[in-house]
């Protein structure tokens, strides 16, 4: 999720409700001690008790291959206080994975224990280290030696996306095989992952899988009121007005963090995740994808009114609101 669910849609995500954790976008770690800015910069939370504007905790992901270097960043980390540590084995991107990061390591479990170890030693005991892995690189035949490694390694939880690497993000997702993990390692808190975009899926990922907790990637990003839907058994869903003041507060905060120059990018980039579930959305997201200034963008979407209302809670001149 680099590049998309970052502290802002986290913001407005955990707004909508039925949230209970949220994990950052990763931080990837090489040869070097980051400095304390670039934890703050991927994961501002950790200014304000690691927790979103709505109350919601947030953990801060790592991810490399070195596990001294992790550990010794897993330790700066720990002294700025987030609500825990996230190990990333589940990226399958080529740049991550060409480094030895992400999925790659999957088909090394020893390396995947001697990370978690390390970063365990590293922080303390009443820290909360967590994994997120796929179920293999090319196949699934080592899925089970991953994922007693990294709970060998001291982690307390593993969140399980039910594909490979290779298998990439094309559906289907083989919540199934979770259930074998979960039969192995009677012991370790495993959460599902993957394909969720509907309650149907939730409800069918959770039968399948026999976890009853879930995490949501692009399919929250698509529909904001999906973790509502699960939580009350489809009695709760955000129509489209109450998305579109989500997009409004979306709006002012990408204005008050972003350059102007990626502003536009930023809500069309969301836009086309939400043209998914929302018929809104999808005319929106036509109308604007021409666009590229931030007036004709605003007014586009929130109507001339409305946006000039936002402009001015951006404390823009008076003169750029006519």
């Amino acid at each position: 999720m680099e590049g998309l669910l970052d502290f802002v849609l986290r913001d407005m995500l955990t707004r909508a409700g039925a949230i209970e954790r949220c994990v950052s976008e990763f931080i990837r770690v090489t040869d070097t001690l980051l400095p304390e800015r670039v934890f703050h910069r991927i994961v501002p939370e950790l200014r304000a008790g690691a927790l979103t504007p709505a109350g919601v905790p947030v953990r801060a992901q790592l991810l490399g291959s070195d596990p001294a270097c992790l550990a010794d960043n897993a330790a700066r980390l720990a002294g700025l206080g987030p609500a825990g540590i996230d190990l990333n084995f589940g990226c399958p991107a080529k740049v991550v994975n060409r480094h030895g990061g992400g999925a790659a390591l999957l088909d090394q479990p020893e390396l995947m224990w001697r990370i978690v170890s390390a970063v365990r030693r590293a922080v303390p005991a009443s820290m909360p280290v967590s994994a997120k892995m796929r179920l293999g690189v090319d196949d699934d035949a080592q899925a089970l030696d991953a994922a007693r490694a990294a709970a060998e390694g001291g982690a307390c939880e593993i969140v399980v996306h039910a594909r490979t690497k290779a298998q990439g993000y094309k559906p289907p997702a083989y919540w199934d095989r979770i259930a074998g993990l979960r039969q192995a390692l009677p012991g370790l808190s495993i959460v599902a992952n993957g394909e969720i975009w509907t309650l149907d899926d939730a409800r069918r990922c959770q039968q399948a899988s026999g976890c009853d907790a879930l995490m949501l990637g692009r399919g929250i990003v698509a529909d904001p009121g999906l973790a509502i839907a699960i939580a009350s058994g489809g009695g709760r869903q955000l129509d489209w007005p109450a998305v579109l003041d989500l997009l409004a507060d979306f709006w002012l905060l990408v204005g008050r963090h972003f350059e102007p120059g990626y502003r536009a990018g930023r809500l069309k980039q969301w836009l086309q995740f939400l043209r998914q579930r929302h018929p809104e959305a999808a005319e929106a997201y036509l109308r604007l994808r021409t666009v590229t200034d931030s007036r004709g963008i605003a007014s586009g979407l929130f109507g001339v009114e409305r946006a000039q209302a936002l402009e001015q809670a951006l404390g823009l001149p008076s003169e750029l609101r006519r």
